[in-house]
């Protein structure tokens, strides 16, 4: 896994209007979270979109080098989530969770396939399960993604969590019987046109208007949760990268 040092300046004080102050400097307001302890601090907005659009980034184990009058030093610490503007795609808060090198954790890491399968050769559809994994191991060891072959995956046949071999030091947490990848028969061109005439039509209406979070939500003192990333939102120079990689040939 990627090792990156970051600089982060601890703040002495929070709320919405101290981030969108931060935000105007370039700066993203973020949490240290260390065994029940948070520490508000701040860090400068490209360098962590930089590492975030790295395949892998957002695993990167982060020499993280604390200033501020109390709180100084340095930290190990791994990015724990992280959340974009809906509207622009900019980074607007980052949450860290300080690790050490002697001790196990538990994240989620993105399942890469590969290989281009028989049952595809023959006209099957690849169809994706699972596209993360929960997995346990020390900070050192997570890796960039666990790698899923599926060259010998036939028509109607599936790759379950229990056929994956985990890299050396990690532990799968995941339900042995979930599945990760799946090829399913053929449709044929009659069944094709029986399903869409079948399908109802969709009824007009006004269009739905979806509830934009509040800037400064993100300031709350609750613990992170992982996997809400906000990775909906549109691209810009600073937006945060897609979780998945594209398979391999």
């Amino acid at each position: 896994m990627e090792r990156v040092a970051l600089t982060a300046q601890v703040r002495e004080k929070a709320g919405k209007g101290v981030a969108r102050g931060l935000r105007r400097e370039k700066r993203v307001p973020a949490v240290l979270y260390s065994h029940g302890k948070s520490t508000p601090i701040s860090m400068v907005s490209k360098d962590v979109t930089k590492i975030l659009n790295v395949e892998g980034g957002e695993h990167a184990l982060i020499n993280l080098k604390l200033e501020g009058a109390k709180d100084s030093g340095e930290r190990m610490a791994l990015i724990k989530d992280y959340q974009v503007d809906p509207l622009n795609g900019a980074l607007i808060h980052l949450d860290l969770m300080e690790v050490a090198m002697n001790e196990k954790v538990k994240i989620p890491v993105a399942v890469h396939i590969t290989g281009n399968s028989i049952g595809v050769k023959e006209g099957g559809i690849f169809q994706y399960g699972l596209r993360t994994l929960d997995v346990e191991c020390l900070a050192n060891q997570i890796p960039d993604n666990i790698e899923v072959n599926i060259t010998d995956l036939k028509v109607n046949e599936s790759l379950h969590v229990r056929d994956i071999k985990a890299p050396e030091g990690v532990r799968i947490l995941t339900d042995g019987d979930a599945t990760v990848a799946t090829i399913q028969p053929p449709i044929s061109v009659e069944k094709l046109e029986a399903m869409l005439s079948a399908a109802p039509a969709a009824e007009a209406g006004e269009p739905e208007v979806v509830g934009k979070k509040k800037e400064g939500e993100a300031e709350a003192g609750a613990a992170p949760a992982a996997g809400a990333k906000g990775k909906e939102a549109a691209p810009s120079k600073e937006a945060a990268p897609k979780k998945e990689a594209a398979p391999k040939k």
